[in-house]
């Protein structure tokens, strides 16, 4: 049986997880947490294998918990389950540490999937994202400016267009100011602006908002 824990702040959603694994022969829904906090004394507690994880969480957003559960728990894959466009997200959490990334829009038996795949140490991606990996065009399309971006670029980039301080991405990501000053330096020079007003439309067009 595969142990999972669901991560999200939505209870339609962990509710809804519950209710659909309840009688399932392969996947056991042992808990449910609703911040990227709340992971780590779960982890500690109960023996888990596979977690589910929504990107935006209270407290600790889901990327930040992802590296540093695989770094205190290597042998735990986990599966990101967001809203977010699945182009830009998904290599940055896999990058991460992740097994897989699913849309919220997939269905349940993608959602099965990765999670069987994620336990068998395996990699989830949708047929399109694979697609899009493999796509040789020469044009700049999304996805192949997003790859020159590394993860913590993304998650500052992400940050930045929500409106926040250095300081206060300092304090989230739990880095100094002047680490974020250097990623937001890189970030410029990528994607080729002059002023923060530029970034962020950047970001926008990027969907990283």
């Amino acid at each position: 049986m595969i142990k999972v824990l669901v991560v999200d702040n939505h209870p339609i959603v962990t509710t809804g997880f519950k209710l659909l694994f309840e009688n399932h022969d392969e996947i056991q829904v042992i808990g449910t947490v609703s911040n990227g906090v709340d992971i780590f004394e779960f982890v500690r507690r109960h023996d888990v294998d596979v977690i589910v994880s929504e990107i935006e969480l209270p407290e600790l957003n889901g990327i930040t918990a992802l590296r540093a559960i695989k770094k205190e728990h290597g042998h735990i894959n986990i599966v990101m389950f967001s809203y977010h466009p699945e182009e830009i997200y998904a290599i940055s959490t896999i990058k991460a540490g992740a097994s897989g990334y699913v849309s919220k829009s997939e269905s349940i038996e993608v959602i099965i999937k990765a999670i069987k795949k994620a336990y068998q140490g395996e990699i989830h991606l949708s047929d399109k994202m694979s697609k899009h990996l493999n796509y040789n065009d020469t044009k700049q399309s999304k996805s192949r400016i997003y790859k020159r971006l590394s993860t913590r670029e993304v998650e500052v980039l992400k940050l930045l267009s929500s409106g926040k301080k250095n300081k206060e991405i300092a304090q989230e990501l739990d880095i100094n100011e002047k680490t974020v000053s250097t990623y937001k330096a890189r970030l410029f020079k990528k994607l080729n602006v002059t002023n923060l007003i530029d970034l962020v439309n950047q970001g926008k067009q990027l969907d990283i908002t």
